[in-house]
């Protein structure tokens, strides 16, 4: 359940919202913050044990193998998967990349992904498209941005090798109807990559009742540092996915001629890793857990709320999404229909100290199929406070006076 949720003890573990830093942080679906206890633990792998995991035969390499194969327990326990079935990588791109090109597509195969996927899960499979000539489907949203069902049936075919949809749209934060579209996929025969990015700090993941094939995620967007993430591969996909990377840590044995890979995790982490952000990764998943979904939840529709409903006597103003704010979970995707969004945001950074995204959020095709220049993304979470969402109102309030 985690502890009492208290608002201002919250925020005293987070020293960039300790004054005279401060500042109103909305562009937590870009980067959430960092806790003490995640910036402490990164500091202290290069304080105290420096050295290398899985190479080294020494005190330190052992603190090191301890913290990095604790981190993944951490982590598989935290979505209930086992822990060699979780992947480090450097972000969700990066293990969307892994499985577009591990698994064996030939020509005529199709994969299925909707109409609005971040550019990580969309290039990927554009790019095979253009090499591989495999089928790239695209189910189109309803009218109000939520995922349609019965137009995904009708694109799901026995040529489908596989389906890749974002879990929570980091364009207006709807959740899509995970299970069920699972459950479609493997009726078909077909696999099931989920991109969870935008999802795993926000709400309980569970695999093994989601049934999902692959699940990525970063640790960016989830107190966790930049630069550092995880994809979980169900253990009968793993075996017959090929690594993205080989190299140092992959290989049991190696000759002139040949080499035996590793089995998975190891055969898909080529490399030095990433150490601290391993580390700083498992600090920021027990801070999750401690603070628990429900608050987190509770909290982040309390501000869209807020917001949203602030928003109702604009008519210049709209919503990206649902009007339902309670479908939008922390992201109020907005944009004027005279002033640009970049101006807008430079005002609320600028006058306000408002920090908020404006632009196209990396789903570009979304923005240009329907001929919407860009927007400005509020984004909150947990730690944002109910008169940060009234400031951002009264401050949106001013700007668009100035249009």
């Amino acid at each position: 359940m985690g502890y009492f949720f208290d608002i201002n003890k919250i925020r005293n573990d987070f020293p960039i919202l300790t004054p005279p830093t401060g500042g109103v942080y909305f562009d937590n679906a870009c980067a959430t913050l960092k806790p003490e206890s995640v910036i402490s633990a990164i500091e202290n792998y290069y304080r105290e044990y420096p050295a290398c995991a899985g190479r080294s035969s020494h005190r330190l390499g052992e603190i090191v193998d301890q913290k990095v194969e604790g981190t993944r327990k951490i982590i598989a326990d935290f979505i209930n998967a086992e822990p060699k079935e979780i992947i480090f990588t450097r972000n969700t791109t990066e293990g969307i990349n892994l499985i577009a090109r591990g698994l064996e597509f030939q020509k005529g195969d199709a994969v299925i992904i909707s109409d609005k996927e971040h550019n990580s899960n969309l290039i990927p499979w554009q790019i095979l498209k253009e090499e591989k000539e495999i089928e790239l489907k695209i189910v189109p949203s309803k009218e109000d941005n939520t995922f349609d069902i019965e137009a995904f049936k009708k694109l799901i075919e026995p040529k489908v090798k596989l389906v890749s949809i974002v879990f929570t749209s980091n364009l207006d934060g709807v959740s899509n109807p995970i299970k069920e579209i699972t459950k479609i996929s493997h009726q078909n025969d077909s696999l099931f990559l989920i991109d969870g990015a935008q999802a795993i700090g926000h709400q309980k993941i569970d695999v093994r009742d989601l049934d999902c094939d692959f699940f990525a995620f970063s640790g960016h967007k989830m107190l966790g540092p930049s630069g550092m993430g995880a994809v979980y591969i169900k253990k009968k996909s793993a075996e017959k996915l090929r690594p993205l990377i080989v190299g140092g840590g992959t290989v049991e044995d190696s000759t002139y001629e040949s080499h035996k890979l590793l089995e998975a995790p190891l055969k898909f982490e080529a490399g030095l890793q990433d150490y601290a952000g391993i580390i700083g990764f498992g600090e920021a998943v027990k801070y999750l857990k401690n603070v628990g979904f429900e608050n987190i939840k509770s909290q982040e529709q309390k501000l869209n709320r807020i917001i949203s409903e602030g928003f109702k006597d604009l008519p210049q103003i709209k919503i990206i999404g649902p009007a339902n704010s309670e479908l939008r979970s922390g992201i109020i995707n907005f944009y004027h229909q005279k002033m640009a969004s970049h101006e807008i945001s430079l005002l609320l950074d600028k006058t306000y100290n408002i920090m908020t995204r404006s632009g196209r959020h990396c789903v570009h095709s979304w923005y240009n199929s329907r001929n919407i220049n860009d927007s400005v993304r509020a984004s909150v979470y947990f730690y944002n406070t109910e008169s940060e969402a009234e400031y951002f109102v009264e401050s949106i309030r001013k700007i668009i006076k100035l249009a």
